[in-house]
């Protein structure tokens, strides 16, 4: 992340209120010239947040609209892949080597974060490895572009991204960075683990101690900020995640969890024919799931660091593929 003191002279102080409704047509000269919508946001913004009007103006003349954020979005759902072709978009053999590579380079930090978070260092080094490849796969679109994009000219889904919008701006002010120059994925996620700018400024943290919060290109900080992820989002230091399950008789399908909120125990999973490989406390809530593998259906507990996991993503093959990866790194580490 390119920390700018150009920011600081160029749309400093960021203080001051200015009169926004009446000076919108004239100072936006834009994809967004005239917008009532941009007029009434950068009014909410100077009005609850403190920002200078003509400061923001200026963001807001030069971003643009794109056509192609509105086509991804859009475009119709791919269909929904099962788990035995899901798994092997993400665990391949050359993201474990790369993922091996990424936690020998930062062995250190990732030992660092295991030890303050609880987080083990192989799942965040998985998340990572997920989310864009070990920082290969980023995202290209400028951010206030995306958030932008979808914020004023996106109805379904506007005031999720103008919200997000307004996180991206305060944490550009907090960072002291130019917000034209931070790049991210087409709906504005960003960094090497595609944190939302409202994750970013309630979970990311500045884990190399240099005062400034780079998800972007500082790796350190990016370990540091998965980890923090998922410590506030319940991760148990030393418990296990996920747990193999036998299955018998006819009540089976009624243990199988809808959405992904654990709703039930193991104990009561057991009563409707479920059975762990692992011992696993009776009272232990579990998400129940049933995924199509290679060799048949497949059925699993997912437990309370499970959950964690899908807080990331609301999504039992994203939680288990990140798992899955995590584990073929302890080994492939092992090895080499």
């Amino acid at each position: 992340m390119q920390v700018m003191r150009g920011w600081a002279t160029r749309y400093a102080p960021w203080v001051g209120l200015v009169s926004i409704l009446g000076t919108a047509h004239e100072a936006l000269a834009g994809d967004y010239e005239g917008s009532p919508q941009v007029a009434e946001f950068v009014g909410e913004m100077t009005r609850d947040y403190g920002f200078a009007g003509e400061q923001l103006m200026d963001v807001f003349r030069e971003a643009e609209r794109k056509q192609s954020i509105l086509d991804a979005i859009s475009k119709p759902a791919e269909r929904v892949k099962q788990w035995n072709e899901y798994r092997p978009m993400f665990i391949t053999d050359a993201r474990i080597a790369r993922g091996v590579d990424f936690w020998r380079q930062h062995e250190a930090v990732l030992a660092r974060a295991e030890q303050e978070y609880g987080v083990p260092a192989q799942v965040i080094v998985s998340i990572i490895g997920v989310e864009t490849f070990f920082g290969r796969n980023t995202g290209n679109f400028r951010v206030i572009d995306a958030l932008s994009t979808l914020g004023f000219d996106y109805p379904p889904r506007a005031e999720f991204f103008r919200k997000e919008l307004r996180e991206f701006l305060l944490l550009a002010r907090e960072e002291q960075v130019d917000p034209l120059t931070l790049k991210g994925s087409y709906a504005g996620a960003m960094g090497l683990p595609q944190f939302m700018p409202s994750s970013f400024r309630a979970y990311a943290v500045d884990f190399d101690g240099d005062g400034h919060i780079n998800i972007w290109t500082n790796p350190d900080d990016a370990i540091g900020s998965v980890a923090s992820y998922f410590k506030r989002h319940g991760w148990v230091a030393g418990e296990p995640v996920v747990s193999r399950a036998d299955v018998r008789g006819d009540q089976v399908d009624q243990g199988l969890t809808t959405g992904i909120e654990p709703t039930k125990t193991v104990g009561e999973l057991r009563a409707l024919g479920w059975s762990s490989h692992d011992a696993l406390r009776d009272d232990m809530p579990v998400t129940a799931f049933r995924l199509e593998g290679d060799n048949g259906p497949e059925y699993w507990m997912g437990l309370t660091n499970f959950y964690a996991i899908t807080r990331y993503n609301r999504s039992v093959m994203y939680a288990m593929a990140v798992h899955q990866l995590s584990e073929q790194l302890v080994q492939a580490r092992g090895v080499k």
